[in-house]
C-alpha cells in the first residue's frame, strides 16, 4: 500500500490501465486484425465530412456491400461503434461518420446558423464520396449496394438521403442507396423542410427499410405528445398513423414483422429503451444485424448473415477501463508537475478546520443550507437548461424577495448600528441577490448561440452553472456571517487566501497537466484508433477550434468550480478516508440522480416522466453525472493534498470543458 503513494508506481499502473485497455478495445474494434480501421476526410459542398472507416481485409480484391452509419445531435462517430464493429466484422465496408459540425468534421456556411446546417445533407454527401470508392460494391447496373443508417438527428439524414438520392434517381436511373435503417428518429424534423408523410413514405421506393423505434425514446414516435410539450412518455409508433403509412398503411401492424411495400420490405423494431440508451443496447443491435441480413441475404457469398454472438460491448468495456486509466492519471502527473522548481508554489499550509457548530440550532441551520446547496441544482436543473417558464418565474421572484428582504436588513443594520457582520452579509446578500435577478433575466439573450458563444447546448449548462455558483455563494456568505465568523473563521479558514504565485503556479500545473493527458489520448487514437469512454461520456479527441472555444467558455465555468469546490471543502472537511469521496461526491451530483431517479423511474413505472416536457436536458444530467463525480474526487484530493482550492478548481475547469466541447455540437466561424 505505501508502493501507492508513490506517485510514479501510480503513474504507471495509470498508463498500464490505459494501454491494456486500449489493446484490447482496438483488437475488437478491428475484429483481432481483419478490419482496418482508419480515420477519413473528405471535401464536400458544404464543408469537410470526417469519420471511422471500417475496411475488412478482403476489400483489396473485391467491392463490398457497404454501410454508412451515423450519429444524433452532440454526438460523433464513435456513437455508431456498435453497428461498425458487427457489420465490419461480417464483412461490410462501414463508415461510421461525423456529421456537420460534431467531432472531426466542419461546415463551411456562414455562422451562427441554425439546426438544418448540420444533417439534411451530411449523410447524402457521404454517400457521393463513398460511391466513388474502388472498395465499395456496385450492382451490374450500376446502382449502389449502400445502406444508410444513423440515430436521432442521424435518423433524420438518413431518411433525407433516401429522399435525395430517388430524386436523382428520376434522371440517372441510379440508385446508389440500397437500404435504410432508422434509430431513435421518426419524421418529425424531415418534415419540417417542407414534406408530407406520403412524400417521405414514397421515396423509399423498392430499398428495404426499417426503424428501430425505442418505446421510451425522450423525443419522437408520438406526435401528438411532441406537439402538446410533453414528449418523454411511453410510445407505441406501430401504431400511429406515421408508423402505419410507413408500412404501407397496414390495419393493426406488430412490431417486428415485415411488410413489403412498393417492391421493398419495412419493419419497424420497438424495444423497451431510452432514446441513448439505443447506443449502448444488445437488443437494437441484434435488430440492426436482423435487418442487414435481410437486406443483403443476396450478398451472402460476400458477407456473413445469420452469425449469432456480439463483441462490440467488448470493446466499450476496455474503452472503459482505458477511462479509468485516463482520469488516473492526473493525480501522479500534478504530484510529480509539482517537484519543478516554480510548480512546488501550488502547495500552501493547509487550513484549519472550521469549528463544529455548538448548538443543535446551529447544527440544523448547517444541514439545511447543505440540503439546499445539494438539491438546488436538481430541483431547477429544467428551469435553468429548459427554459421553463413557471420555474424561472419562481426563481425571480424569489431573487426579487432576497432583494428587499436584504435591502430592509441592510437599512436596519446601519439605523440600529448593528455589528459589522450584520451589514457585511445583508451587503453582500444584496449585490448577489441583484446579480442573480440580473442573471435570471437574461436566460434567453445567455442561452443564445452567438459568435462568440457557439456551443448550443453549452450555453445552457454554463448558464446553469453560473446560477449555482451565485446560490451557493449566498448560502456561503449567509453561513459564514450568521455561524462560522463569530467562532473565529476567517477566509483563510477556506483555502482561498493565498498568493499570486500559488494561483500562476495552479494555473500551470493544470494546463500542463491536460496537454500531458490529452497527448496519451492522441498517441491512442493514432496507434489504436479508440478513445476512452463509456456509452455517453467520452473523452476523444478534438480540433483547433474547440480549443478556441475552450478559452471563451473556461473563465465562467472556473467560477463555477471554484467556489463549488470551496463549498464542499467547508461541508466535507470533518470527514476522512473514502467517506469524505463519497459525501463529496454527492454534494456534486446527490440532487442530479435523484432528479434522474425520479424523471426515468415514472417513465418506467407509469409511462409518463416525471418532467415529461425535459428530453433534452434529462439527457444532458446523464452526462453531467460522470463529469462531475471525476470533478469531486479532484476537487477534494488536490484540496486536502495542496491545502488550497486552485489547483482542482483549473483541473476540472480545463479538463470538464474540453471533454464537454469536444463531444457536442459547436458553431464555428470560418
Amino acid at each position: 500500500m505505501n508502493r501507492l503513494k508513490n506517485p510514479v508506481v501510480v503513474l504507471v499502473i495509470a498508463l498500464l490501465i490505459i494501454l491494456i485497455g486500449s489493446i484490447a478495445a482496438s483488437q475488437f474494434n478491428e475484429s483481432s486484425g481483419d478490419v482496418d480501421v482508419s480515420r477519413i476526410y473528405f471535401d464536400t459542398p458544404r464543408g469537410e465530412l470526417s469519420g471511422l472507416l471500417y475496411k475488412p481485409e478482403n476489400t483489396n480484391e473485391q467491392p463490398m456491400p457497404t454501410i454508412i452509419a451515423t450519429h444524433g445531435y452532440l454526438n460523433s462517430a464513435e456513437m455508431q461503434d456498435a453497428q461498425a464493429i458487427e457489420m465490419s466484422k461480417r464483412g461490410y465496408v462501414v463508415l461510421a461518420l461525423d456529421l456537420y459540425d460534431h467531432g472531426h468534421s466542419t461546415g463551411t456556411m456562414e455562422k451562427p446558423i441554425p439546426f438544418f446546417s448540420f444533417w439534411p445533407h451530411a449523410i447524402y454527401d457521404a454517400v457521393q464520396y463513398m460511391y466513388e470508392q474502388d472498395y465499395v460494391l456496385k450492382d451490374e447496373n450500376g446502382n449502389g449496394i449502400i445502406a444508410v443508417s444513423g440515430h436521432s438527428m442521424g435518423g433524420f439524414s438518413s431518411t433525407h438521403a433516401v429522399m435525395l438520392d430517388e430524386v436523382d434517381f428520376q434522371e440517372s436511373g441510379i440508385r446508389k442507396i440500397f437500404s435504410s435503417l432508422t434509430m431513435g428518429s421518426d419524421y418529425q424534423w424531415v418534415k419540417t423542410l417542407g414534406y408530407t408523410d406520403e412524400e417521405i413514405n414514397n421515396s423509399y421506393g423498392p430499398r428495404t427499410s426499417g426503424k428501430i423505434a425505442g418505446q421510451y425514446d425522450e423525443f419522437f414516435f408520438d406526435a401528438a405528445a411532441a406537439a402538446a410539450g410533453a414528449s418523454v412518455v411511453k410510445k407505441d409508433y406501430v401504431n400511429t398513423e406515421e408508423g402505419k403509412g410507413f408500412l404501407g398503411a397496414q390495419e393493426s401492424p406488430i412490431a417486428g414483422e415485415i411488410y413489403e411495400v412498393n417492391g421493398g420490405e419495412r419493419v419497424i423494431y420497438q424495444p423497451n429503451e431510452t432514446h441513448p440508451w439505443n447506443h449502448f443496447s444488445k437488443e437494437s443491435t441484434g435488430y440492426a444485424i436482423d435487418f442487414y441480413d435481410m437486406t443483403f441475404a443476396d450478398y451472402n457469398n460476400l458477407v456473413t448473415v445469420d452469425e449469432d454472438g456480439q463483441t462490440w460491448v467488448l470493446k466499450e468495456w476496455f474503452s472503459f477501463v482505458a477511462l479509468i486509466g485516463f482520469i488516473m492519471l492526473f493525480i501522479p502527473v500534478v504530484l510529480l508537475l509539482s517537484k519543478l522548481p516554480f510548480l512546488k508554489n501550488i502547495y500552501t499550509n493547509k487550513p484549519t478546520a472550521l469549528p463544529e457548530p455548538k448548538t443543535n440550532g446551529a447544527r440544523l441551520a448547517g444541514y439545511l443550507l447543505v440540503l439546499v446547496g445539494v438539491l438546488y441544482p436538481a430541483l431547477f436543473f429544467s428551469a435553468l437548461y429548459g427554459a421553463d417558464f413557471y420555474g424561472m418565474r419562481l426563481l425571480r421572484q424569489v431573487s426579487m424577495i432576497f432583494i428587499v428582504f436584504s435591502a430592509i436588513v441592510l437599512i436596519y443594520s446601519f439605523v440600529k448600528n448593528s455589528e459589522r457582520n450584520l451589514k457585511t452579509c445583508s451587503f453582500s446578500m444584496l449585490i448577489l441577490s441583484v446579480i442573480q435577478y440580473i442573471h435570471l433575466k437574461q436566460q434567453s439573450t445567455l442561452h443564445a448561440t452567438t459568435e462568440l458563444f457557439g456551443a448550443p447546448t453549452v450555453n445552457p449548462i454554463v448558464f446553469w452553472a453560473i446560477n449555482v455558483t451565485i446560490v451557493t455563494l449566498m448560502i456561503m456568505v449567509c453561513y459564514h456571517y450568521v455561524s462560522k465568523k463569530p467562532e473565529g473563521a476567517t477566509i483563510e479558514s477556506y483555502g482561498v487566501k493565498v498568493n499570486i504565485k500559488t494561483i500562476i503556479a495552479a494555473l500551470l500545473t493544470a494546463v500542463i497537466a491536460v496537454v500531458i493527458g490529452y497527448a496519451v489520448l492522441y498517441l491512442v487514437d493514432a496507434v489504436f484508433k479508440t478513445d476512452f469512454r463509456l456509452w455517453t461520456f467520452a473523452v476523444k479527441t478534438f480540433e483547433g477550434h474547440h480549443v478556441i472555444a475552450l478559452l471563451k467558455y473556461a473563465p465562467m465555468l472556473f467560477i463555477y468550480f471554484l467556489v463549488l469546490g470551496i463549498s464542499i471543502n467547508i461541508n466535507t472537511a470533518k470527514f476522512n478516508g473514502i467517506k469524505g469521496y463519497i459525501v463529496s461526491i454527492l454534494y456534486f451530483v446527490g440532487g442530479l440522480v435523484l432528479y434522474l431517479g425520479y424523471h426515468y423511474g415514472s417513465l418506467f413505472i407509469t409511462g409518463t416522466a416525471g418532467y415529461p416536457g425535459e428530453s433534452l436536458s434529462s439527457i444532458i444530467v446523464i452526462g453531467l453525472v460522470p463529469a462531475l463525480i471525476i470533478a469531486a474526487i479532484f476537487n477534494r484530493y488536490l484540496f486536502r493534498k495542496t491545502g488550497n482550492v486552485y489547483v482542482g478548481a483549473f483541473l476540472n475547469t480545463l479538463l470538464i470543458t474540453m471533454i464537454t466541447l469536444a463531444n457536442t455540437a459547436l458553431y464555428t466561424i470560418l
